[in-house]
């Protein structure tokens, strides 16, 4: 999925597309891959698959590395 990070001003900060990361077993990670080729690791997806933790840790990375708080992921699946 291509996604855009936007800032609360309207901004786009960051261009790129949300991934899943097998990890250690079978654990699934969301991350975001940048187009600059930035990789921000999320939070791990629910056995049940809901994706609301690993989101929040996702946007949690978002402002450690941009130093944003108040960011909307827009998404676009063509």
């Amino acid at each position: 999925m291509r996604c855009a990070v936007i800032s609360q001003a309207g901004q786009i900060i960051a261009r790129g597309r949300l991934i899943l990361h097998r990890g250690e077993g079978d654990e699934l990670r969301l991350d975001l891959q940048t187009d600059g080729g930035r990789l921000i690791q999320g939070g791990l997806i629910g056995e049940d698959g809901d994706m609301a933790e690993a989101s929040q840790a996702l946007f949690r990375q978002f402002f450690q590395v941009w130093g944003f708080s108040n960011m909307t992921l827009k998404i676009t699946i063509s």
